[in-house]
């Protein structure tokens, strides 16, 4: 019997209990696989005792629609980062990535899939390096994997966003305020510009293209009329304006090794106050809420067609590789290239431009390109 180890790294995300089941029904196709789950990523592998729990139809029945990771998650620590307390009562970092092979070889696994975002998939490539029979599946809210069209959970995410901006515009306009509401994606801008524009939000903030505080109050000055008006902004946790940084939180979690971010909310709205902006404003953070909850059917059929894709990468032995969605297929790209460069937002992109046909500002002055005009010969 040939054994296969799955395991969720980083944050969690709508769409990994649909990848872990579809793996595992067609795991279950095969005669001589059994797919074995780790708690907590690589947690449940160098814990002692180990925690590592069966996967068979069972086990994942009915687990599609449902928010979260039966296996657990973590975006603390791992293989080559390992938190030990010293005796002085601070903690250090110990690569723990070789004995976790020995294990993984002493418990027999002849293969893994680590279904993760660009974090994990990182330790998925050293650890292919090292000898691991690893196979990726893109994992992120935050869609910015450039090797793959999309990435499952995103659309949820953008969908959670959109109903929020709903709910906004409606306390905005009976209030005549300024809501100014705080969504993920890190170092990308992509929930926010697609709530924006599937929500109608007057603003939209990005990472990508630090903002111009004047250009932010000009926009919003125009949504009032003898201090009657309202406006929704859309701002991603990592924007921040010309000249300044982003907006970060103190974070004191062991192992956790990215820059906790955050407030840039608050913070836009207190320089527009600096700045005269004048009309009543709020914020809204939805944090986590973007995270949970039951996945959209379209993230559902994603994470489905990964899970069996990844699991067919397995049969065939396409290891140190990731599945990825690049329309109409589903193919294999090496980790290698798959971490090697983010997928942000530029400029010329289709929505960037579909932003400025709606009139919703950006904080940035982008030059707006004349469509050509087709010639029409005599006669057509």
């Amino acid at each position: 019997m040939k054994r296969l180890l799955v395991a969720t790294g980083g944050g969690d995300c709508p769409g990994l209990n649909a990848v872990i089941r579809a793996i595992v029904h067609r795991a279950s196709q095969e005669k001589d696989w059994e797919v074995l789950g780790s708690i907590q990523a690589f947690n449940g592998v160098l814990w002692e005792p180990t925690e590592v729990v069966r996967l068979d139809i069972d086990t994942v029945k009915g687990i599609h629609f449902q928010g979260g990771t039966i296996i657990e998650t973590t975006n603390k620590g791992g293989p080559f980062s390992w938190p030990v307390k010293d005796k002085d009562g601070k903690w250090s970092y110990v690569d723990r990535s070789d004995e976790m092979i020995r294990k993984l070889q002493i418990m027999q696994i002849d293969a893994v899939i680590s279904i993760g975002g660009d974090g994990s998939q990182q330790i998925s490539e050293k650890l292919y390096r090292k000898g691991l029979n690893i196979i990726g599946v893109p994992k992120t809210i935050d869609n910015d994997l450039s090797s793959t069209d999309s990435t499952f959970g995103f659309q949820t995410a953008v969908e959670i966003a959109t109903e929020a901006v709903d709910k906004l515009v409606t306390t905005a306009a009976s209030h005549n305020r300024v809501f100014v509401m705080e969504v993920m994606g890190r170092e990308a801008g992509w929930i926010a510009m697609n709530a924006a524009v599937a929500g109608g939000a007057d603003v939209c903030l990005i990472p990508e293209m630090p903002y111009d505080i004047e250009l932010v109050k000009e926009a919003l000055e125009k949504r009032f009329k003898r201090d009657r008006g309202f406006a929704v902004v859309i701002v991603a946790e990592g924007a921040r304006p010309k000249g300044g940084e982003m907006a970060t939180q103190q974070n004191d979690e062991v192992g956790y090794a990215n820059k906790r971010l955050g407030g840039i909310a608050r913070k836009l709205i207190d320089d527009l106050k600096n700045a005269g902006f004048k009309h009543d404003m709020r914020e809204t953070v939805l944090g986590h809420l973007q995270r949970g909850g039951v996945p959209i059917a379209y993230d559902r059929v994603l994470s489905a067609q990964f899970g069996v894709k990844a699991f067919e990468m397995v049969l065939n032995g396409d290891f140190g590789k990731m599945v990825a969605y690049r329309h109409p297929k589903f193919v294999a790209v090496p980790l290698i290239d798959a971490i090697s460069k983010p997928n942000l937002v530029t400029a010329d992109n289709a929505l960037v431009k579909t932003m400025q046909g709606l009139g919703i500002c950006m904080g940035v002055k982008i030059p707006r390109k004349a469509p050509k005009v087709a010639k029409v010969t005599k006669g057509e």
